[in-house]
């Protein structure tokens, strides 16, 4: 039997079109972070890229979205499994760190659906950041389903 590419490759053997179909469309990753300066702890909140598109959960110019979000972190092999404020449901943070996808997953579902259905994304439940003032971010701190320690296992 042939195990699935993320079950037999290391992320850095992937190709990119694997790589890139890793990313389950959940959108999390493109909330906005704050950080606690005293304690580090660091706050997710329902407000968004710019250029994220909340009806799709993508990103609206993938291909130009470091020269348009300077801060924008484009993940990598590398920094996968060690950037702590990822998701806990991010496959990219779940395969990197020896774990399976959840059934949700499209890899393993086979529908991009199946994760919106499931109640895991944040698809039509976030803001733009153009439309929230940055004093007001504060008030716009959430816990998205699966966050923050899940496990598939």
């Amino acid at each position: 039997m042939n195990l699935p590419f993320w079950k037999s490759k290391s992320m850095a053997d992937m190709t990119d079109q694997e790589w890139e179909s890793l990313c389950d469309g959940c959108g999390k990753c493109c909330c906005l972070r704050m950080e606690d300066e005293d304690t580090g702890a660091i706050y997710v909140t329902d407000i968004t890229c710019k250029l994220f598109d909340r009806d799709t959960c993508r990103c609206g110019d993938y291909t130009n979205r470091v020269k348009k979000v300077p801060d924008c972190v484009q993940l990598t092999p590398e920094n996968a499994g060690a950037l702590a404020w990822m998701p806990q449901t991010c496959a990219y943070r779940l395969i990197a760190n020896g774990k399976d996808l959840f059934d949700w997953h499209h890899l393993v579902s086979g529908s991009h659906d199946s994760i919106h259905d499931a109640g895991m994304s944040v698809q039509n439940a976030t803001y733009n950041e153009i439309d929230i003032p940055e004093k007001e971010h504060v008030n716009h701190i959430v816990i998205w389903p699966g966050e923050p320690d899940v496990s598939p296992d």
